[in-house]
């Protein structure tokens, strides 16, 4: 044979190689489909009963995890980045980190994308994401698959079954508080909507869950919508404005913010109306100190911590026990007139600590000391 033939059936040999060896890496990076339950079935539980179960290839730790924020600029951020700080400093925690990471880029989608395509590149294990937006990460979520990352994302999910969704049901949320005003104000009326971050998953999701049921109660609505960002700063100045070009209103619902929309009631010495809003310390304060006043309350949500609940299912899926594609988390929610001092709402603590920050069926609860313990910045 000759020297040329040699050779080139050498290549075609390498080439093979090659190609069988990316297959191999593809095929083990990628998670099995295998049949439920969770390997913590209380706590990770499927959104539905068509929800898929992943098992990946397990890692031997300690781990290097990343949380990629974008957002920052409210209290239920703020408090989630103090959370997630919290938990990866728990000592049970702890030991099966070699590396915890975060990192917020602000309302720039592409900035957050390229700050999970860094930690990619970095040789992170495991990323856990508050997407600004659900349908912009295909491109990333591809990476991550093929490398071998687990990607979980919560509250802000993404648009993807290549990736672990972990959230409460946030239509369902904006259909709760739906309910609650249909239930309070019996002839309808004029609602205002403070609305959260535009583009977000969770705040297209609550604003339909709340439209579908009122536009379904046989009621006559006059909806006016403003954005809050879900902070009280931002709520309280758009709702004094909403007040005073299309008030007064009826019934208010608000994503977040709401110390500040009470506020801004207060300010503009408008009546106290019924409220379907979130679970801030200061905003239940209100709705204690203000029912016989006609502030009839129904505060519900989900606490940051269910950034502990993404990292305790990135760990899990990690160390290859079964976990949900999507896990549904319980919602937190007191109505009027069961607001119990000391219970439901702290009359010491901040106004912007959000009550309900504990998923007891996975093991997760925090004093608010551990938590405020914590900074907010990139580490």
């Amino acid at each position: 044979m000759s020297s040329k033939s040699i050779r080139a059936r050498c290549l075609a040999t390498c080439a093979s190689l090659v190609l069988l060896s990316a297959f191999a890496g593809k095929a083990l990076a990628e998670p099995e489909m295998v049949k439920g339950p969770a390997a913590e079935p209380e706590c990770m539980v499927p959104w539905t009963a068509d929800t898929k179960f992943f098992k990946f290839p397990a890692k031997k730790g300690p781990y290097r995890i990343a949380l990629a924020n974008g957002y920052i600029a409210n209290t239920w951020r703020i408090q989630m980045i103090q959370t997630a700080k919290a938990y990866a400093a728990q000592p049970e925690v702890k030991a099966k980190l070699k590396e915890f990471k975060v990192v917020s880029t602000g309302e720039d989608v592409p900035a957050q994308i390229s700050a999970i395509n860094n930690f990619i590149d970095s040789g992170y294990d495991a990323i856990v994401v508050n997407a600004q937006n659900p349908t912009a990460f295909g491109p990333v979520i591809k990476r991550a698959k093929q490398a071998g990352v687990v990607l979980v994302a919560f509250d802000n999910i993404l648009a993807t079954e290549d990736a672990i969704n972990v959230n409460v049901d946030q239509k369902g949320l904006g259909e709760l508080w739906a309910r609650w005003l249909v239930k309070n104000v019996p002839d309808g009326g004029k609602v205002l909507e403070v609305r959260g971050v535009a583009g977000t998953s969770v705040d297209t999701d609550r604003h339909n869950g709340l439209h579908s049921v009122l536009n379904s109660s046989g009621k006559k609505w006059q909806i006016t919508e403003v954005v809050g960002k879900w902070d009280d700063g931002v709520a309280q100045k758009a709702t004094a404005d909403a007040i005073a070009t299309n008030g007064p209103f009826d019934a208010i619902s608000g994503q977040g913010g709401d110390t500040g929309i009470v506020q801004a009631m207060l300010d503009a010495k408008h009546k106290m109306v019924p409220f379907g809003g979130e679970t801030e310390n200061g905003f239940r304060k209100f709705c204690a100190a203000k029912a016989s006043e006609g502030l009839k309350c129904s505060s519900a949500g989900t606490g940051p911590a269910q950034v502990a609940v993404a990292i305790k299912v990135a760990l899990a899926a990690l160390e290859g026990k079964v976990v949900p594609q999507s896990v549904k988390l319980p919602l937190a929610v007191v109505e009027d007139p069961n607001f119990k001092k000391d219970v439901d709402y702290f009359p010491s603590q901040s106004d912007n600590f959000f009550v309900g920050n504990s998923f007891p069926t996975c093991g997760i609860n925090f004093t608010a000391q551990e938590i405020m313990g914590q900074s907010k910045d990139n580490q």
